[in-house]
């Protein structure tokens, strides 16, 4: 059953994506992805009928369907220099693997914490994989947060690529 998107106050969105992580609402410009929300689990799931929403739907089913899928979905992300060079570094780190905030910080010659300040900023979480960096002693935080359900959301992506937490905290 296909529902039609209904806009509502707030942000537009192409997509709201029913994931096993709750609702996720998806802009676009065009055809990239601009930004992903975590919704209410009230909100319904809606596509537009454009092809740039079918298509990142059909790659969000496959993600949670087998995480070992890499995104080939063009994203259109706003941030500043330094952000844009993390969330480059972010792409680049394969289903199923993690680096620390500190490897990527060393590099990237910055810090660690500038690169978790970076991942807080995330605007497409999930297609850019911030999740995959973690703390020198376990997963770190999700979205700014060290506990709650962003890091349920952090902790669940993990999982879903085979990431075996407790052995976070080993490395």
């Amino acid at each position: 059953m296909k529902t039609t998107l209904q806009r509502e106050a707030g942000p537009p969105y192409a997509l709201v994506f029913d994931s096993p992580l709750g609702p996720l609402g998806v802009r676009l410009d065009g055809a990239a992805v601009t930004g992903i929300d975590y919704l209410p689990a009230s909100s319904t799931p809606a596509v537009d009928d454009s092809v740039a929403a079918r298509r990142v739907a059909r790659a969000l089913s496959r993600y949670f369907a087998d995480a070992r899928r890499p995104f080939d979905l063009p994203v259109q992300l706003a941030g500043t220099d330094f952000q844009q060079r993390v969330w480059q570094a972010l792409q680049a780190i394969p289903p199923g693997q993690t680096l620390s905030y500190g490897e990527l910080a060393r590099r990237l010659g910055t810090g660690a914490r500038a690169v978790g300040n970076a991942c807080r900023h995330n605007p497409v979480p999930v297609i850019v994989p911030c999740h995959r960096v973690v703390s020198s002693n376990g997963a770190g935080g999700y979205a700014g947060t060290l506990s709650g359900r962003p890091l349920q959301r952090k902790h669940w992506l993990l999982a879903h690529e085979g990431i075996v937490l407790k052995d976070l905290k080993k490395r």
